[in-house]
């Protein structure tokens, strides 16, 4: 439970949910009874209260926050191109790219998570602010580490397309139009880094395919002949720790 206590995508499921039903949110305020089971012993009676009903709705939300407004992005799509250039089908398989990205994401995020912690999470815990000032404090350094990442180009593109005329810094962008353009700008950057992992994997099989036609081999598939040698350059250049610091070194957070 402590772990969860610090786990920035799970709390921002309640404030959200605190903002949806703010009418009815409060210190004082009891929760409007959404379901009441009512016992024939003793006259007891228990409900299930809008916001908890809310919350576990928003909860169906989490995977998006963590796959849109996080490194989760980047770092998977980097990883199945490396799967594709290297000619593996279905090695690693998509649950090991998904559980590494996962935690790499974390790993990477860690900075901004803490900061969230001390904020939002543990005065929020300690009953010191209300839910929507809790929000409002976590948003800010996920919108500082999103705008880190974000190119000039993208955000310009989606303020223009949202037609405010009132957001004259980088800084003052709402977190809606920032989420599309560092999403945006997140895969524009992962097929960066997948075009630079594509080259040497690339030469490898040019020039297994110039050997066996130079040798009348035409109808021997280069890609049989080119896997072990890609295989063995991955390893002997300690291939998976390259990629692993290339990813977290590219968001300059750790």
């Amino acid at each position: 439970m402590k772990f969860l206590s610090w786990l920035p995508l799970v709390f921002l499921a309640s404030p959200m949910m605190a903002m949806a039903a703010e009418p009815f949110l409060g210190a004082a305020m009891p929760g409007i009874p959404a379901v009441v089971y009512k016992t024939n012993d003793n006259g007891g009676e228990y409900s299930v209260t809008i916001q908890i009903l809310a919350l576990m709705t928003i909860l169906t939300v989490l995977p998006s926050l963590l796959i849109m407004m996080t490194s989760f992005t980047r770092i998977i799509v980097v990883l199945a191109i490396l799967r594709q250039a290297m000619g593996l089908q279905q090695t690693p398989s998509n649950q090991v790219l998904l559980g590494l990205s996962l935690f790499l994401s974390l790993f990477i995020m860690m900075p901004v998570f803490r900061i969230i912690n001390v904020e939002a999470v543990q005065p929020y815990m300690a009953e010191t602010i209300t839910p929507q000032v809790a929000l409002e404090k976590a948003i800010v350094p996920i919108h500082e580490f999103m705008l880190s990442q974000t190119r000039e180009n993208d955000l310009n593109l989606f303020v223009r397309l949202s037609g405010r005329d009132d957001i004259t810094t980088a800084e003052a962008t709402p977190i809606h139009i920032l989420i599309p353009a560092f999403i945006t700008s997140e895969l524009k950057t992962a097929f960066q880094i997948g075009f630079l992992i594509f080259i040497p994997f690339l030469i490898i099989d040019l020039v297994v395919a110039s050997i066996l036609m130079a040798m009348g081999m035409m109808m021997l598939s280069p890609i049989i002949i080119s896997l072990p040698f890609k295989i063995m350059l991955f390893v002997l250049i300690d291939g998976w720790a390259l990629i692993m610091g290339t990813l977290a070194n590219s968001f300059g957070t750790v």
